[in-house]
């Protein structure tokens, strides 16, 4: 059924290939026995037998070569000692030759092939055939037929296998490909959660907070009540932008719009919200937004957002300092409080994601990140990014 179905697919079997090399050794030893010389035993039965049996070694040709060889060689010696009509030395190896260096045994093909030359040899001239005959002429053909079919089988193998090497090369490039493919789906899904958070996550926490005012704000001071409302709405509102306009880009309904690009030129807004929920929060912003590259320019605007969401939702601060300046070739981005939690334990920092998403953009730009208690009292975010100025 195998067989049926491989020569319906267009393929052939392997079995077929070595069933006409078979068929093919038995029918051109048929021949020469049938044409035999004078001065022989008469060709009979035992004599095509002998034919049928070299071709019929072609069929273990591939799960048994070295058997085949040997064999081969000995049926060889065999017939000669039966006196039938000579069949050559050649005829009956050059297929067993072929196929045992086909085999990837090049040197039993070369052995087999020397032995039986020369055993052939001596015996011819032992019987007293011209030395300078055999040698010279049908030594020099032989010796030939040999070598070519040993060559051929051994061309044949290296092609097998350089076409192996190349479909494993190709599929090895193609594994690669693909884990390629995989890895920038994964950093562009850690880009976008790394997003995610940075939006929604300040967002959420404004919300939060302005929230928690109007409740308290609700019946006694009316005005502050409306202020936080106001701020939710105006928050939510952005928040709402921001997501639909990434969720856009991701389905490839819009270009980016370079006026919507993440900036420190918005730093004023995110002091303004930090302002609005109570934080005295100051801010020092030496570094031009126009001199630094988009990249950069984004990262650090992510880092002050990010910082200054810890502080409003984890610190329990009045007061907050963001310095953004350029120093000896570095972006430096400080954020300071001065909160604590119970006990006295400084608390800017926050938990979840936000420090390692804060740290993984850093070193995607070449710089570092620090995060920790400050000398005097609170919290200290520090980035130091690596920059081209441009003029």
């Amino acid at each position: 059924m195998r067989a049926w179905a491989d020569l319906r697919g267009g393929t052939v079997p392997q079995w077929s290939h070595d069933a006409l090399l078979g068929a093919a050794v038995a029918g051109a030893l048929a021949l020469v026995i049938s044409l035999g010389r004078d001065g022989y035993r008469t060709p009979d039965a035992p004599a095509y037998l002998c034919a049928i049996a070299f071709g019929a070694l072609m069929l273990v040709r591939r799960r048994a070569p070295h058997t085949m060889l040997v064999a081969t060689v000995l049926g060889t010696f065999g017939y000669y000692t039966l006196d039938y009509p000579p069949i050559g030395v050649a005829v009956p190896l050059v297929a067993a030759l072929f196929a045992t260096a086909d085999a990837g045994s090049a040197w039993w093909a070369g052995v087999a092939g020397a032995l039986v030359f020369a055993v052939s040899l001596a015996f011819r001239i032992h019987e007293g055939e011209s030395a300078a005959y055999l040698i010279g002429y049908e030594g020099v053909a032989n010796a030939a037929l040999i070598m070519t079919a040993i060559a051929l089988g051994y061309a044949v193998r290296s092609r097998r296998d350089r076409l192996a090497q190349q479909a494993e090369i190709m599929g090895l490039l193609a594994e690669q490909s693909a884990r390629q493919a995989e890895s920038r789906i994964q950093e562009e899904r850690t880009s976008l959660s790394r997003d995610l958070h940075d939006t929604v996550g300040h967002a959420m926490s404004v919300i939060s907070l302005q929230a928690g005012v109007a409740v308290e704000a609700v019946g006694r001071d009316d005005e502050a009540a409306r202020l936080a409302i106001g701020h939710i709405a105006d928050t939510s509102r952005q928040s709402l932008r921001d997501v639909r306009s990434m969720v856009r880009l991701l389905r490839g309904e819009e270009e980016a719009d370079p006026a919507r690009v993440l900036s420190l030129a918005a730093v004023p807004d995110l002091i303004r919200t930090a302002r609005d929920v109570g934080i005295d929060t100051r801010c020092e912003l030496r570094a031009g937004p126009g001199r630094l590259p988009p990249q950069l320019d984004a990262t650090a605007y992510r880092v002050v957002q990010e910082a200054l969401t810890n502080v409003i939702c984890h610190a329990r601060a009045t007061r907050a300092e963001v310095a953004i300046d350029i120093d000896d070739g570095l972006l430096r981005v400080t954020i300071r409080d001065n909160g604590t939690v119970a006990g006295g334990a400084p608390a800017g920092g926050g938990r979840g994601h936000g420090l390692a998403g804060m740290r993984e953009r850093v070193r995607l730009l070449g710089g570092t990140l620090t995060a920790g208690p400050d000398a005097g009292s609170g919290f200290r975010v520090e980035a130091r990014i690596p920059i081209e100025v441009s003029e």
